[in-house]
């Protein structure tokens, strides 16, 4: 009679089914609260779904009335035609005036005039000495200026006699020294131009490390009585540069021609003025 007045009640089908079961384990609390969740879920995803589909209208519809109102503006161009430079031609510079002729020296003249032989000659200027006669040009009045010998005596003769000629001492020459001045400067085979294409040729320019522009340096080297070159030397504010040409005239083996003074092999101190271009 008990069971029938519980089933008679109003009673759920989680009440059923937990009945004089442990209700406390999780499961029965799970299963009176599914339709509240099933419903707060259903409002939450409908309610993103209306914003995610109604996202694109709301941004259009802002942007539009944010947007300014677009005002069409009428423009005619005009062509514009560049005038044409004038270019005025250079005024023709007047020739500088020619310079006043330059006036020639006077030669002193004194006087020396033969008196004619008449009956009773008159009072004539006497001729000057001998002396007087040498030293400047005679005339038939006197004249100042710059004293011209009228006679020059002739350069003594050639000795032919027998007396003993002094031999010309030529100066020794050392085998040490290097010399920068002499008689006959050194040659390489082909001219300088030639070394310098050897020099153009063997030049690393991977050595520069990427400097563009023009360098300069001056490199001197001996040029040995053999012809082999030594002590080479670069002087250049670049140090690479300096260092690569360096190597590079010591990898040149031709030999030269070397100097010379009084017919006699030297040692040469030989300098080149060195220039290259690099590009990046």
């Amino acid at each position: 009679m008990a069971d029938e007045n519980a089933y008679s009640q109003n009673l759920s089908l989680d009440e059923i089914v937990f009945e004089n079961r442990n209700k406390s384990y999780g499961a029965y609390d799970i299963r009176t609260q599914y339709p509240r969740l099933l419903t707060k879920s259903f409002i939450i995803g409908t309610s993103l779904f209306l914003v995610a589909a109604l996202s694109p209208f709301i941004y259009l519809t802002i942007k539009n009335m944010n947007a300014a109102d677009e005002v069409q503006v009428q423009a005619d161009l005009v062509e514009i035609l560049q005038e044409d430079k004038i270019i005025e031609e250079p005024k023709e510079e007047e020739p500088p005036p020619p310079p006043p002729p330059k006036e020639e020296e006077k030669i002193e003249v004194i006087q020396n005039v033969v008196p004619e032989p008449v009956k009773a000659p008159k009072i004539e200027t006497p001729p000057p000495p001998i002396s007087k006669q040498l030293e400047t040009t005679t005339g038939l009045q006197n004249q100042e200026g710059v004293k011209a010998p009228a006679y020059t005596p002739p350069p003594p003769p050639p000795s032919t006699g027998n007396k003993a000629s002094t031999a010309e001492v030529k100066p020794q020459v050392s085998d040490t020294q290097v010399y920068s001045e002499v008689e006959q400067t050194a040659e390489f085979p082909g001219g300088i131009n030639a070394f310098r294409n050897k020099v153009s040729g063997n030049f690393d320019g991977s050595a520069m490390n990427g400097d563009e522009g023009t360098v300069k340096a001056e490199v001197t080297f001996v040029v040995e009585r053999d012809g082999s070159i030594t002590d080479v030397k670069a002087n250049g504010k670049n140090a690479d540069f300096n260092s690569e040409a360096v190597r590079t005239i010591k990898s040149i083996k031709n030999k030269w021609t070397p100097a010379k003074i009084n017919g006699q092999s030297v040692r040469y101190r030989f300098r080149l003025p060195l220039t290259m271009n690099f590009e990046g």
